[in-house]
């Protein structure tokens, strides 16, 4: 999809994705945020949520993923200009299957006119239908050829 076929009120709903110890695993050794909240399952078993919890910023990355599967901001896609306003709302466990929606709240040109932005307000969602994490995450795009 290009600028001209994204209109404010535009709802996109993703496929769904089960976070696994694997993954867990995989961002905590990408990021060296090795916090045993995320890694030690005693320590986990012992803290606030009864478990180890997925990195936050791993069901941010999730949610994008999961955007990026629906195919309609490939292609067109020039820049992620920004990550605001995200909030961090329930835990996310291993083994929670998380889904995406993704609003386009409002289009607008650039100055120079010559790609668009489109303001996302995403909302990730765990099997239970509980929201998880929320926030807008804008995106540049091409105008249509």
């Amino acid at each position: 999809m290009w600028f001209e076929d994204f209109q404010p009120g535009q709802i996109f709903r993703t496929q769904g994705r089960t976070i696994t110890e694997a993954d867990v695993t995989a961002f905590a050794n990408l990021t060296w945020d090795t916090n045993p909240v995320h890694t030690d399952a005693e320590f986990g078993a012992g803290g606030r949520f009864g478990q180890r919890i997925a990195h936050g910023m791993l069901g941010a990355s999730f949610a994008l993923g999961l955007a990026s599967r629906l195919g309609v901001f490939e292609g067109s896609s020039i820049a992620l200009l920004g990550v605001t306003d995200w909030r961090f709302l329930a835990p996310v466990l291993i083994g929670d299957t998380l889904t995406c929606q993704v609003e386009i709240r409002a289009t607008r040109l650039t100055s120079k006119g010559t790609s668009g932005i489109l303001d996302r307000w995403f909302t990730l969602t765990n099997q239970h239908g509980t929201v998880v994490q929320e926030g807008r995450m804008d995106l540049m795009v091409a105008l249509r050829p």
